[in-house]
């Protein structure tokens, strides 16, 4: 028969575990009134995060588990009964929840490696796979922002021939700036999931090429200036050719700017209007590859640096992503003269 200690642990394990499970997709994105156009890719973005979500649950379910175990453990030892191993385990459990979500995961890879080889050789996989699905949620949320702006722009084209009268377009880029704040909002959530997984990957790149973050972030950590444009030039929603305009810059205009990936930089407009041009208009140099700070080097120490920094730069980055999106959701994103 199970003791009254060991019943209480398996709770409070099963609490961890089941903790932030009770979300829906209709929650999370709404219910589908067949009016949404970019429907399809809300979809998309919410089942990207599917991922982050379920690894980061188990291993707070792992932390938790040993915590409350432990913590039960240091009461009982210390001759208390009852319910104070029961807060003991409770506490144990609040700690090894944190435990686990920083250092769980290196001290898991740790016990089953049988050498420090096989650790790099482990970490550097689960890298590669956590890299693959960062692209995947980035690709899922730069179509998403790029379907809402685009829906936006048409809006304001249709209103200008005259095809929608004032009134419909206000309604309509209402409504899609409406769609936009949930998707951000899905999206913050998303991030917050694969920041909590970055705590655990940081632990282990950390100790396995010390300094790869800090020459990561260092290189990205460059205050926003101000400059005279050079030439006009379309501010564009993320640092790609491609990618929705948003905006245009003027000859001459006064922004601030920092450089960006890539051959571009973040400009910022007094009228509040933030995005992406050229490097070349504003006369700074783009950052080129996200990767460049770290260097090639060698081996698999090499390949391992280039992963971690990739890593790294790939979740800074889709942080950066929703923040620009929340600031255009917010601001003149679906206005109708913008």
């Amino acid at each position: 028969m199970q003791s009254p200690f060991r019943r209480s642990v398996a709770s409070i394990t099963a609490a961890a575990m089941l903790a932030g499970c009770v979300s829906t997709q209709a929650s999370r994105i709404g219910v589908d009134d067949g009016r949404d156009a970019c429907r399809a890719f809300v979809v998309q973005l919410d089942s990207t995060g599917n991922f982050f979500a379920e690894d980061i649950l188990r291993g707070a379910a792992i932390g938790a588990g040993t915590g409350a175990l432990a913590g039960g453990a240091i009461a009982a030892a210390s001759g208390r009964r009852g319910s104070d191993i029961l807060v003991g385990a409770a506490i144990g459990a609040i700690a090894g929840g944190v435990i686990g979500g920083t250092a769980g995961y290196l001290q898991a890879r740790q016990r089953q490696a049988q050498s420090q080889g096989a650790l790099v050789q482990a970490v550097a996989g689960d890298l590669q796979n956590e890299n693959r699905q960062l692209a995947a949620t980035q690709l899922a949320f730069n179509q998403l922002v790029d379907c809402r702006v685009n829906v936006a722009n048409r809006v304001r084209a249709d209103v200008r021939a005259g095809r929608l009268s004032r009134e419909q377009g206000m309604a309509m880029l209402a409504y899609q700036r409406d769609l936009m704040r949930r998707d951000v909002a899905l999206a913050q959530s998303i991030n917050e999931k694969i920041g909590t997984r970055g705590g655990e990957f940081d632990t282990a790149i950390e100790t396995l090429a010390p300094g790869t973050k800090q020459a990561v972030q260092a290189r990205r950590a460059v205050a926003a200036t101000p400059t005279t444009a050079r030439v006009s030039a379309p501010i564009r929603i993320r640092p790609e050719a491609n990618a929705p305009q948003i905006g245009q810059l003027s000859s001459n205009e006064q922004v601030t700017v920092r450089p960006a990936e890539g051959n571009f930089a973040l400009v910022e407009t007094s009228s509040g209007v933030r995005g992406y041009v050229p490097a070349s208009a504003v006369g700074v140099r783009g950052l080129g590859s996200p990767t460049a700070a770290v260097g090639g080097g060698r081996g698999a120490e090499g390949e391992f640096r280039q992963l971690a920094a990739t890593n790294i730069a790939r979740r800074d980055s889709f942080a950066e992503s929703v923040q620009n999106a929340d600031r255009l959701a917010q601001g003149q994103g679906f206005e109708l003269a913008g």
